[in-house]
């Protein structure tokens, strides 16, 4: 009888803590729709009031709103800011409150139901997969119709505009040349005008740590293209923009004149000038063929964007820069906290020089530094040069360790030359056998990221099909290590079905697949994984040895630290709130130095220049960054430092050793327990190999995550866009995601 009411409060009280959790689901499930309703209705206002704006009707309205609120705080720059720029900046800090709700659960996505019915998505279904937009998804296309919708409709409204404004000169008697150079000039304004609203998007896709991206789950890799073109986009606008302007003055014989000309009210041209030459010479050494052929000169010339912005200001002042001002200042947040972060230097714990080419190294991180596999860091070591920054894939899993992160890094041109032959010119014992640093010897680098996706996207397909080009291996080392320790850690993990191919050109590439022990991460993998690797030698039409495949060991350097200083959490798909603080009190920033600057300086003493307007719009913003948003990264560094010693004392011993024993992994797999072939003088059928997959896996969707050349990518696209088309009732889906990057 005293065993029963000592069972019933134990029972209430599970009942109640379940109910308690389903209720805090539901809430955060609530909030996250809401949230994600709330932005969609701000988007689709805020770009449908973009789009109609050609139309008279709404341009004199919006002229008509700037009039009545000139005279606020803000004046002119606020009104058109808060038509054009305010509903950017509350998407993000919408984007910011739902990333901190969606933090509470650990990967929500896991949660849905896994469909047994496979289903199309316009992200992954590929659309184009040739021609100069590359591979292009359904939902891609969708955008680029879009835009050059809104563009052929702007020029179209803008045309008639001008014919009806032309036509109110004619009854004035004016001469026929003066008329087609005033056409000519007001063409050039609306293409200048189209150009100022694309503007508006263009730095949104480079800000890397970006929490619209991050929000919207487009990692920078692949946001880069976007910008890329939209950036072809804009500078054509602008290039007709002064190229109508130009001729127009010629026809008047007023060329020189207009082209010196700094007026104090209205457009002022000579900074204009400036401007579009900056833009001129960053967008003709960005094509491609200049590009490859000489990438530092890209990469260098496009700093001017700094030039770019600040003479676009003055050009056009600060009421008509503020279209474009909102995009551009998220690009600055992301830009001075991604140089606060490579200010630190980190230590490189090892080196693995593979006879192949390829160097791995071991870099030192925080436990608290959160990524994912499938993610992108940018290096830069000083020994070798202070300018040059190089993005490497992450070949290793969250998982593998709490404090270090590994890349490979295949040695093509001079600057991985160099840092082979630095690795090895400072070991103590030479490159023939494996090395052991003195303990004065170290390397170290600076590092930005690791960015990537949001959320590990790789761990909700059941069915994977991973396609690698050579070092195109090295992000499905880190999934495969992912996979493993979800499988082990009994962690979400929906992949049961995992096909590799691989496509190198020599076989000495063949070890950098055993960086991966899978039986030491987890022994009874084969039981929950059914695993095979398809290997294809292209160059090589038979094994070295008749024996089989050659084993030559890598050389491998450890370094030693007395004081490990690992890579700064500025950066990175993890924490929200304090990127959230970063953006939202830079924001604030903003707005009460405007607000002081027209209080105590622009009102009182009369200020009315356009071009001082503009460059005071942004100093302010310059300012808002350094100074609100620099005490809100000192804050959030002396809390990452503290809590980076606690760390450090509670797991003293673990992170030496990573140096002894991380790399045990550069062995010979003995058992394999999984089906592993190898093929010589080959190349991938993937016809033949879908159509097998489809046969035997039945009626699923299948993840194909692509990473190598373009050629690669292009044929797996077209056949994951052949076997879609063509597809029946019993066979699959399959969903492309491509995993390449390319500046």
């Amino acid at each position: 009888m005293n065993g029963s009411p000592a069972k019933e409060p134990l029972l209430s009280s599970k009942e109640d803590e379940l109910g308690c959790l389903k209720k805090t689901s539901l809430l955060i499930s609530s909030a996250r729709w809401i949230i994600k309703g709330a932005i969609l209705i701000i988007f689709i206002a805020w770009a449908t009031f973009i789009f109609l704006y050609p139309l008279e009707a709404v341009s004199d309205w919006s002229r008509k709103w700037s009039n009545v609120t000139a005279g606020s705080l803000f004046g002119h720059t606020g009104s058109t800011f808060l038509l054009f720029g305010v509903p950017i900046l509350i998407i993000a800090f919408l984007a910011i409150a739902y990333l901190i709700i969606s933090g509470e659960e650990e990967f929500p996505e896991f949660k849905k139901k896994v469909s047994k019915i496979p289903r199309f998505s316009l992200w992954t279904f590929p659309v184009l997969v040739d021609g100069p937009f590359g591979v292009v998804s359904a939902a891609e296309m969708i955008g680029i119709l879009l835009f050059s919708l809104y563009i052929i409709w702007a020029v179209s409204v803008f045309t008639m505009r001008n014919y009806d404004l032309l036509s109110s000169f004619e009854s004035q008697g004016f001469p026929s040349k003066d008329k087609l150079a005033l056409m000519l000039e007001l063409t050039g304004l609306r293409f200048g005008l189209i150009g100022q609203m694309c503007l508006a998007f263009l730095f949104l896709p480079v800000a890397r740590g970006s929490v619209l991206l991050r929000y919207i789950h487009i990692p920078f890799e692949h946001a880069t293209r976007y910008h890329v073109w939209l950036g072809h986009l804009t500078m054509l606008l602008f290039t007709l923009h002064g190229l109508f302007y130009v001729v127009g003055w010629k026809m008047q014989g007023r060329l020189a004149e207009e082209l010196r000309q700094w007026r104090n009210i209205g457009i002022s041209n000579f900074p204009g000038v400036i401007s579009l030459l900056a833009g001129l010479l960053m967008w003709v050494t960005s094509l491609p063929g200049v590009r490859r052929w000489n990438f530092e000169l890209f990469f260098y010339t496009h700093q001017l964007y700094v030039v770019f912005v600040v003479f676009l200001a003055m050009h056009v002042g600060d009421f008509l820069f503020s279209m474009a001002a909102a995009g551009i200042f998220l690009f600055m947040l992301d830009r001075f906290l991604r140089f606060c972060q490579s200010r630190r230097t980190v230590d490189i714990l090892s080196a693995t020089c593979f006879p192949c080419g390829t160097v791995e190294l071991v870099l030192s991180k925080p436990a608290n530094l959160q990524y994912n596999a499938l993610g992108w860091v940018f290096l830069q070591v000083r020994d070798l040069s202070w300018l040059q920054w190089h993005p490497f894939s992450v070949s290793s899993s969250p998982l593998d360790g709490k404090h270090h992160l590994a890349v490979l890094i295949k040695v093509l041109g001079g600057w991985t030359n160099k840092l082979k032959e630095h690795i090895l010119s400072i070991s103590k014992d030479g490159p023939d056998k494996q090395q052991r640093l003195q303990p004065q010897s170290r390397i170290s680098a600076s590092v930005e990221g690791p960015y990537g996706h949001e959320s590990p996207y790789h761990l909700t397909y059941e069915n994977l099909i991973l396609v690698a080009g050579g070092i195109g291996i090295s992000p499905f080392l880190a999934i495969l290590s992912d996979v493993l320790h979800h499988i082990k850690e009994g962690k979400p993990c929906l992949p049961k079905n995992i096909l590799i191919v691989w496509a190198v050109k020599k076989s000495d590439e063949l070890p950098l697949f055993q960086t991966v022990d899978m039986e030491s991460i987890c022994p009874f993998f084969s039981e929950a994984l059914n695993l095979e690797v398809q290997t294809y030698v292209t160059r090589e039409s038979e094994p070295p040895l008749e024996e089989g495949e050659i084993y030559e060991p890598p050389n491998f350097c450890a370094f030693h630290h007395s004081k490990k200083s690992g890579m700064s959490v500025l950066v990175g798909t993890g924490s929200i709130i304090w990127p959230g603080m970063y953006v939202i009190v830079s924001t604030i920033g903003l707005a009460v130095l405007v607000g002081l600057l027209n209080v105590f300086y622009i009102n009182p003493f009369n200020i009315t220049c356009w071009w001082y307007k503009g460059l005071l719009l942004v100093a302010c913003m310059i300012a808002s960054v350094l100074l609100f948003g620099g005490l809100v990264i000192v804050l959030w560094h002396l809390r990452d430092r503290q809590t980076s010693v606690e760390e450090q004392t509670k797991d003293a011993g673990k992170i030496g050793s990573v140096q002894q024993n991380g790399h045990a992994t550069h062995k010979n797999v003995g058992q394999e327990k999984y089906v592993s072939s190898i093929l010589y003088g080959q190349r991938p059928d993937f016809g033949e190999i879908f159509g097998s997959i489809s046969e035997s896996w039945g009626s699923v969707d299948i993840g194909v995550i692509v990473c190598g050349p373009s050629t690669l990518q292009t044929s797996v696209a077209r056949e994951c866009r052949t076997k879609n088309l063509k597809r029946r009732k019993n066979e699959p889906i399959f969903h492309f995601n491509s995993h390449s990057f390319d500046l």
